[in-house]
């Protein structure tokens, strides 16, 4: 009988065969044990601090699956590695040990990445009313997470292929032809590309932000959210607008809210030239008092136009914010129809005719026509003069925008264009630049 198939020699056999399972298995076991003694004990450390901290306390539950993932993975591997000897199957499983470290570690780092957002964007509230600097960090922020989960998963995946001896040499021969590839995925991509930095240019140079009201193609909203491609605009009637990044880059549009929230709205109204301009001023004025929706800024009434058989009326009020001001004009529009329903009938739009009768000479014998019948010419008025200021309205200052106040005077400051110094300036500059290029 040939030595190894010896009884005794065969008891060996299934003894190193048995050993070789069971030591594995347990220290598998042991090392998964460990692993979540070790994560359990962690997560203990960091909750205790996390009562004093909110950090630590985001921390603790954004990580705490992450953690036990790479600690779990750790332990399988030394445990592997301890307890087997170098095999075939033992270096299968170290790849797919390997390849499952890199996917949690980058895991990881993305909830630790974010956990540094979510503290950064804790410190600059949104609930406040002048939440401009807060709304940029957070429209900043959120572009900033959506780069880091981009780069995080690029980087894991290329980590992954190149565990892989034949991607190595792939890698190899695309780095060598880089710059072609590179020409033909810019032009093949080129949208794609434009969106992404359109949506780094809105997030860091400030044209919008997160809940800025914006008006665009001739819809009302706000900016509910900014990716790397698209802009989510929330609609007053509850609709989405979804734009591309490119949009906001390329084609004008509405701020309603980039410097401040108040604004300035108007109510037109096209009456009868029998309207009694000054009662319906003061009956705007009373309007205003009487309302909460008025911040008490601008509310004027003004005579914009009359041509066409119309005379044009003009309301303007402030408001403290967008919602407020549509608000604000629905209720002046409603009581002021109201008011001259009412009050003045009379200067109700009306469309008038008038006819002529034709010019007939009276018989001989008979007199001309009285001064007062339908043929007679009417009187010419006379010029105004300066004796006539009585018959101005003593309210006259209440119906300017800008002028008649030192908030009025501000306001034609800011639309009077450059000053006299600056309009020398340039003349001088185009002088010399003029003479500069004299042969």
């Amino acid at each position: 009988m040939p030595p190894h198939q010896l009884p005794g020699a065969v008891d060996e056999t299934a003894a190193g065969g048995v050993q070789g399972f069971v030591v594995p298995t347990v220290s598998l076991l042991a090392a998964i044990v460990v692993a979540y003694l070790t994560a359990t004990l962690l997560a203990v450390l960091v909750r205790r601090l996390a009562r004093r901290s909110a950090v630590a306390a985001d921390l603790t539950r954004r990580s705490r699956k992450p953690m036990r993932a790479v600690l779990l993975v750790v332990a399988v591997w030394i445990a592997l590695r301890l307890s087997t000897d170098p095999a075939d199957w033992t270096r299968t499983a170290e790849h797919v040990l390997l390849i499952a470290l890199i996917v949690t570690v980058a895991w990881l780092i993305g909830s630790l990445a974010f956990v540094l957002e979510d503290a950064a964007v804790q410190r600059y509230r949104i609930d406040v009313a002048d939440n401009r600097h807060a709304r940029r960090v957070r429209t900043q922020v959120q572009v900033l997470r959506r780069i880091t989960v981009a780069v995080l998963v690029l980087c894991a995946i290329a980590a992954i292929l190149l565990t892989f001896p034949s991607a190595r040499a792939l890698g190899a021969s695309l780095l060598a032809s880089a710059g072609l590839i590179s020409i033909v995925a810019g032009l093949a991509a080129q949208s794609s590309l434009a969106n992404v930095f359109a949506g780094v240019q809105l997030a860091f140079t400030d044209a919008i932000r997160v809940d800025d009201v914006v008006v665009v193609d001739d819809q009302w909203g706000r900016i509910e959210e900014i990716t790397l491609t698209y802009v989510v605009v929330h609609i007053w009637d509850d609709r989405r607008l979804i734009l591309p990044s490119t949009y906001f880059t390329t084609t004008p549009f509405e701020n309603w809210t980039r410097r401040a929230a108040d604004l300035l709205g108007t109510v037109e109204l096209d009456v009868d030239w029998e309207v009694p301009v000054e009662a319906m001023r003061t009956e705007l004025t009373r309007l205003l008092q009487n309302t909460d929706l008025w911040d008490r800024r601008v509310g004027i009434l003004q005579v914009t136009d009359a041509v066409g058989g119309m005379v044009r009326i003009r309301a303007l009020a402030s408001a403290v914010d967008a919602p407020t001001l549509f608000d604000l004009r629905c209720y002046v529009r409603e009581e002021l129809v109201g008011w001259l329903q009412r009050e003045a009938p009379q200067s109700l739009p009306k469309t008038r005719w008038e006819g002529s009768m034709p010019t007939l000479t009276p018989p001989s014998g008979r007199r001309a026509a009285p001064p007062d019948s339908p043929t007679s010419v009417l009187p010419v008025p006379r010029a105004w003069s300066p004796d006539d200021t009585h018959v101005l309205p003593a309210s006259g200052q209440d119906a300017r925008l800008f002028t008649g106040s030192i908030d009025a005077l501000e306001r034609s400051r800011h639309f009077s264009g450059p000053g006299q110094d600056v309009i020398d300036e340039r003349e001088q500059a185009a002088d010399e630049h003029g003479e500069g290029q004299r042969p």
